[in-house]
């Protein structure tokens, strides 16, 4: 019994090899573990303790024609899925990325860019009121950033077909929802541009189109 598990696991391994070298692309895992104890006065929370953990999938290539691919796949606690995104990067006019999930593009990117440690002064597991901004990035978007603009500066422009749309599967769609076409424009300057060690400002616009409710009336 031992002999053939050691045999199996030797044949994937030299599959594995060989679809590597065929895509030319390497594929990396990261992850991380967090832990916290949460009390509220007057309000019963019952078990204190709480363990996260969070883990991602990178992987990135080159295709014959030069361009860069770069794809992301993102789980939360309890395995639940996250985000995934695919960048490829074309030389002479910038990025290109797909992007799935809530890992934000466009006005997303800058919904809170207070410095932190781990995450954002409200993301404490307790509820505060505080709603970030999505914008396109409610629903599946595409986000380009060019790269011929001066040191210093970046610009994004963000589109979704339906800012409302759930994530799907390929080859699949969303429902109906109440939301339309979404696009983020965003502006990013630098040191480079503030002429201040570590000064970043930043400012967006976000437009989302509503789809009015359709009745059906009966007599």
């Amino acid at each position: 019994m031992n002999k053939v598990t050691k045999l199996g696991v030797s044949a994937l391994c030299g599959s594995l090899a060989a679809v590597s070298a065929a895509n030319a692309g390497d594929l990396s895992v990261s992850g991380g573990v967090d832990m916290s104890w949460i009390s509220m006065d007057d309000e019963v929370t019952g078990n204190p303790i709480g363990i996260g953990s969070n883990y991602t999938l990178k992987g990135s290539g080159e295709l014959d024609n030069g361009w860069g691919v770069a794809l992301s796949i993102a789980m939360k606690n309890k395995n639940i899925y996250s985000n995934t995104n695919v960048i490829v990067t074309v030389p002479s006019l910038g990025d290109i990325r797909i992007d799935q999930g809530t890992s934000g593009t466009g006005i997303s990117r800058i919904d809170d860019v207070t410095p932190n440690v781990w995450e954002e002064a409200y993301a404490t597991g307790l509820s505060t009121g505080i709603n970030g901004l999505n914008g396109s990035a409610g629903g599946a978007s595409i986000e380009y950033t060019p790269n011929m603009l001066p040191d210093g500066v970046t610009a994004r422009l963000a589109w979704s077909p339906n800012a409302g749309g759930s994530n799907n599967n390929d080859k699949a769609y969303s429902g109906v929802n109440q939301s339309g076409a979404g696009y983020d424009i965003t502006l990013e300057l630098g040191e480079e541009v503030t002429g201040m060690s570590g000064l970043k400002l930043y400012g967006g616009i976000s437009n989302i189109e509503s789809t009015p409710k359709k009745y059906r009336w009966r007599s």
